[in-house]
C-alpha cells in the first residue's frame, strides 16, 4: 500500500557529548492506528542527509508504509545549512566509535518519544537501517550492536576501513597528526586527525563491519554498483558470504558507479535508472522483512 500524504518534521537531538545530530523524520499519514516501522537513513564520507536525491529517496520509501530517519552524523561537517561544509573543526574529529555511538542515541531518542511524529504511529520495536559507503560500515555494525536493528540494507558499503587506509594516509597521520581530503565538490580542503585511524585500530573488533556482519541474524541486503571505482563491489561480496543470516542476498548494480548514477545537487523530476533500481530493490527488501 502506497500513502499519498507524508509528514516531514525536521530537529536535532544531542549526543552524550552535547553535539547536535539533526534529521529529517518523514512519516506516512494514514488516518488510522496502524504502526508503522522505523527506517533510520545514514549518509557517508564526506555525505550528509540533504545529498542529492536522498531526501527524494526517504519520501520513497515513507510512502510504502514506513516511519523513515534521515540524520546527519554530529562531525559530518554540516552546519546551520543543509548542504555546506561549516564545521570543518567538528568534521577534523570525526571516528567510527562517534558514528556507532550515534546510532545507540537514535534509536534511544526513538524509543523514549524524543524523536516523534504526532501524525503516525511509529513502531520503534521494529527499526531498519540503511546506509551509503562508511554509513553502510557503520549500519552493518550497528545491526550488530543494537538488538532493535531488525533489518539491514546497504549501499556501495566499505567493507574494512582497516583496508581502506592508505599508505600515504597512516603515513600524514604519523608524521603531522591529520591528512586532509579534498572535496571535488566544493574545493575545500577536509582534515581528518590521527585520531580517526588509531580508533578504528584499536576498537576493530567493535567497529570493522566485515568482523561484525558475522554476528548477524536479521535479514540483509547488500546493494553495490558494477562500475564503482571509489569502492569496489567486492566490499559487498565479501560482506554477503561473511553475513551470518540465514536471509541474505547480494545485489549489483549493472552500468552503477559509487552514487548509482546520482549527483548534488539533485533537480532532475525523475530518479537515475540505476538508483531508482536502487530505491526499489531497498524499498522491496523492508517491505518483505520489516514488519
Amino acid at each position: 500500500m502506497e500513502y499519498d500524504n507524508l509528514s516531514i518534521s525536521s530537529g536535532q537531538i544531542l549526543t552524550d557529548e552535547d553535539f547536535p545530530i539533526k534529521y529529517d523524520l518523514y512519516s506516512p499519514i494514514s488516518g488510522t492506528r496502524k504502526d508503522f516501522p522505523v527506517i533510520i537513513f545514514l549518509h557517508g564520507f564526506k555525505g550528509f542527509k540533504d545529498w542529492g536525491p536522498f531526501p527524494d529517496a526517504c519520501e520513497d520509501m515513507a510512502r510504502h508504509g514506513f516511519g523513515v530517519l534521515a540524520i546527519n552524523f554530529s562531525h559530518n561537517g554540516i552546519g546551520d545549512g543543509r548542504t555546506e561544509y561549516e564545521r570543518l573543526d567538528l568534521f577534523q574529529k570525526s571516528t567510527l566509535t562517534k558514528d556507532l555511538d550515534e546510532i545507540g542515541v537514535v534509536i534511544r531518542a526513538l524509543q523514549t518519544g524524543e524523536i516523534d511524529d504526532s501524525h503516525s504511529n511509529l513502531n520503534t520495536d521494529s527499526i531498519g537501517i540503511v546506509g551509503h559507503s562508511r554509513g553502510g560500515h557503520t549500519a552493518v555494525t550497528a545491526a550488530a550492536e543494537y538488538e532493535s536493528v531488525k533489518c539491514l540494507v546497504t549501499w556501495a558499503a566499505v567493507a574494512d576501513y582497516l583496508d581502506r587506509f592508505s599508505e600515504k594516509e597512516i603515513s600524514d597521520w604519523n608524521d603531522k597528526g591529520y591528512t586532509i581530503y579534498k572535496n571535488s565538490r566544493t574545493g575545500q580542503d577536509m582534515k581528518v586527525d590521527k585520531t580517526w585511524y588509531e580508533d578504528t585500530k584499536e576498537n576493530a573488533d567493535r567497529l570493522i563491519a566485515l568482523r561484525r556482519v558475522k554476528e548477524l541474524v536479521i535479514p540483509s541486503l547488500f546493494i553495490h554498483g558494477r562500475e564503482d571505482e571509489d569502492v569496489s563491489q567486492s566490499n559487498s561480496e565479501e560482506l554477503e558470504i561473511a553475513c551470518g543470516s540465514k536471509e541474505k542476498e547480494l545485489r549489483l548494480i549493472a552500468k552503477a558507479g559509487h552514487t548509482f548514477g546520482a549527483s548534488h545537487p539533485f533537480e532532475e523530476e525523475f530518479f537515475p535508472p540505476q538508483f531508482k533500481e536502487l530505491v526499489d530493490l531497498t524499498g522491496a527488501w523492508f517491505r518483505q522483512y520489516l514488519k
